[in-house]
């Protein structure tokens, strides 16, 4: 059995019906309004967030009505931020394929994620928990917030793995974090339980990042993005800040900063690249990765159904073994 089939089979029923709110909740009598969220729809992922969710409520008791539409809300509230993230980064392409203002236009795409976002808003007041209305509120305070600390980091002339992490933590991170407390706190989790369940949900959100991150020096059109595309926007991840803090050259300090600058050519962002592959930036964040992996693990509840934690593990390994 496939480490996707692992993570599914304690929650398959619950995620079967999740889908089908999903796409009743990106439904619209207005055509073009329709036509808009009907494609969005068929780019759909493997909903690796809201299968977390899922999960951390039968880990902590139980799915309930609550916790469908809490993840609903994240889910929708992830998905509207790829839509406008696509906007501001001029970002053509999303999981392969066109990104919507592509398809269709900024404006279009800007007001469609508006509605995504008050469809989210909906879906989390209707859990009837402010914890959870709160949780999604402060979720999209912290990807705004990571949008602007990245906007932000592009004149720095540092190469701050700190800062590196900050930005990851909230634009990545926290929807996984918000994931894991929004399906224990809907499942009957104590305040200590949500604890450890956003520490989990922070962990591998961490090394779901890295793997994105480490995808970018590797050719793979699969992807939907070509080797090197980060750094086309300006942005140095994990891998390269390793190598420009511990092997220090001054004109590739240089050629980073004007990446930075977007100053930089495809053939200087090959070079780079090349560069930090040599340097082992790529075997250092995997390390940091594996380290991230290890981490959550331990701190899994001691006491869980075999089923669940089965899924759980697999889950973990899904996002540091995954091809794209």
């Amino acid at each position: 059995m496939d480490k996707l089939a692992i993570i599914k089979r304690p929650v398959q029923d619950e995620l079967e019906e999740l889908k089908v709110l999903f796409d009743g909740s990106l439904t619209s009598g207005t055509p073009l309004l329709n036509q808009v969220l009907g494609y969005i729809k068929k780019r759909n992922g493997k909903m690796m967030r809201p299968l977390l969710v899922l999960l951390m409520a039968k880990v902590y008791g139980r799915v309930t009505q609550a916790t469908y539409h809490g993840a609903l809300a994240l889910e929708l509230l992830h998905t509207a931020s790829l839509v406008h993230d696509d906007v501001v980064d001029e970002s053509d392409k999303r999981r392969g394929q066109q990104a919507v203002h592509v398809v269709f236009d900024n404006k279009v795409a800007v007001l469609v994620g508006d509605y995504m976002l008050s469809t989210c808003l909906k879906h989390s007041a209707a859990t009837g928990q402010v914890s959870m209305v709160d949780l999604v509120a402060r979720l999209g305070q912290d990807l705004s917030e990571g949008e602007i600390i990245q906007l932000a980091n592009t004149n720095n002339t540092d190469f701050s793995e700190a800062i590196y992490f900050d930005v990851i933590r909230k634009k990545t991170a926290a929807l996984f974090i918000a994931s894991a407390q929004m399906g224990a706190l809907s499942g009957g989790a104590s305040a200590e339980e949500v604890r450890k369940a956003a520490l989990f949900g922070e962990l591998i959100g961490i090394a779901f990042q890295i793997k994105d991150d480490i995808f970018d020096y590797f050719d793979s059109p699969g992807l939907g993005k070509p080797t090197g595309n980060d750094m086309l926007e300006g942005k140095l991840t994990l891998p390269a800040l390793y190598v420009l803090n511990h092997h220090p050259d001054e004109g590739m300090k240089e050629l980073a900063l004007r990446i930075r600058r977007l100053e930089a050519t495809p053939d200087e962002i090959a070079e780079f690249v090349d560069y930090v592959k040599v340097h082992d930036g790529i075997a250092y964040a995997e390390q940091v990765m594996y380290d991230y992996r290890n981490r959550a693990l331990e701190v899994l509840p001691e006491v869980m159904d075999a089923t669940l934690r089965s899924a759980l593990e697999a889950y973990i390994d899904f996002v540091i073994e995954r091809k794209k």
